[in-house]
């Protein structure tokens, strides 16, 4: 059985990209085991986002951003290209793996229900967790288990400053001489800097499946949705006899909720021969200089596109980000061991104003 996985740790500043190497290579390694055992691309996207969202390093399942209020709150999403159903929960802090509850509801896109009700396709809170039990998934009891070291020494570190900042601003109102306020900005920014985790896959049948999973931003809101749980914004994908295609995003949540990046793109390589043209194009016409957006701010983005062209039995995945640096890996199922990527932006480019795009060919022996 044949297949090819690829794999994401978020799109941001990575200061030390070996942290990330393992645990992508485990994931790759996992999901194309699956593959060779005859197992689905959503059930190998499944498995590689359920290993990002164990490792505590990520911003995904354990080891989450906190909120403002030093609360835990993961969204995930999953689409199976071949069905096009989509499943999303958000706002669940007891669901060990977000992503498998993601993927149940996606499942449950195909069950004919009681009287003739349409089963949910986003699940929010508290009625997400009890779904989420009553599905099997694997639960905590105390939400507190799904906050790691890791993030919670930058809630403390960086709820301080903010605490500061906010105190001194206050201060200034109040007198009338001048108080130096310090700025935080660039440093909250570093430490959220590697967002949402995802997978694309495609199986030994053609079909593709697209994935993410994400605490969201480091003193989000309490109750913010942020793309990974949005449709066309996280993650998307289709199969056609033609071309198959998956993809998944990371980055500024509300601007790739605004733009429908993760949907943008793979409509543009339906209407495109060359994926490097289609995938810059996108960055640059349907993100950077989208209407929607503020110009005046920069843009972060990132996105892991697989394209598989079936009458070829070849394809290609490519990365594509605004921001300084990108961790990815991919791996095929006759591949021995995964390819792991630390993609940086050309030292000519600015940072959230310029759109870097690469990739690599894959061949399935089916």
């Amino acid at each position: 059985m044949a297949g090819f996985v690829a794999v994401h740790t978020g799109a941001g500043n990575c200061i030390d990209e070996t942290k990330y190497q393992r645990v992508i290579k485990e994931a790759c390694i996992r999901a194309t085991d699956i593959l060779r055992n005859g197992g689905s691309a959503v059930d190998a996207c499944e498995a590689a986002i359920i290993r990002l969202e164990n490792c505590g390093y990520t911003n995904a399942g354990y080891g989450s951003n906190l909120c403002m209020d030093g609360s835990v709150q993961c969204d995930a999403a999953i689409m199976n290209g071949s069905t096009l159903n989509f499943g999303a929960c958000t706002n669940v802090s007891r669901v060990k793996n977000p992503i498998q509850l993601a993927r149940r509801i996606c499942e449950a896109q195909s069950n004919p229900q009681l009287l003739e009700r349409i089963p949910p396709m986003v699940l929010a809170g508290s009625g997400a967790e009890r779904y989420a039990d009553e599905v099997g998934c694997a639960m905590v009891d105390d939400s507190s288990l799904m906050i790691s070291s890791k993030a919670k020494f930058q809630f403390n570190h960086y709820k301080s400053k903010y605490d500061l900042v906010v105190s001194s601003r206050n201060n200034k109102a109040a007198s009338e001489e001048p108080v130096p306020v310090p700025d935080a900005s660039n440093e909250v920014e570093l430490a959220a800097s590697l967002d949402t985790v995802g997978a694309v896959c495609v199986d030994s049948s053609g079909n593709t499946a697209a994935g993410c999973s994400s605490g969201g931003i480091l003193l989000k809101v309490p109750g913010r949705v942020g793309q990974a749980a949005t449709y066309g914004a996280g993650c998307w994908a289709t199969d056609t006899d033609d071309l198959a295609i998956a993809t998944c995003t990371t980055g500024n949540g509300e601007y790739l909720m605004k733009t429908l990046l993760a949907r943008e793109i793979c409509n543009g390589a339906f209407t495109s021969e060359c994926a490097v043209t289609s995938l810059h194009k996108t960055f640059t016409q349907k993100f950077l200089d989208s209407p929607l957006l503020p110009q005046q701010q920069d843009l972060y983005a990132g996105a892991l596109t697989l394209l598989y062209y079936p009458k070829q039995s070849s394809g290609e995945v490519m990365w594509s980000h605004t921001t300084q640096s990108f961790c990815v890996g991919y791996m095929a199922t006759t591949q021995k061991v995964p390819k792991f990527v630390h993609s940086p932006l050309p030292t000519y480019s600015v940072p959230g104003r310029s759109c870097v795009v690469n990739g690599h060919n894959f061949h399935l022996r089916i």
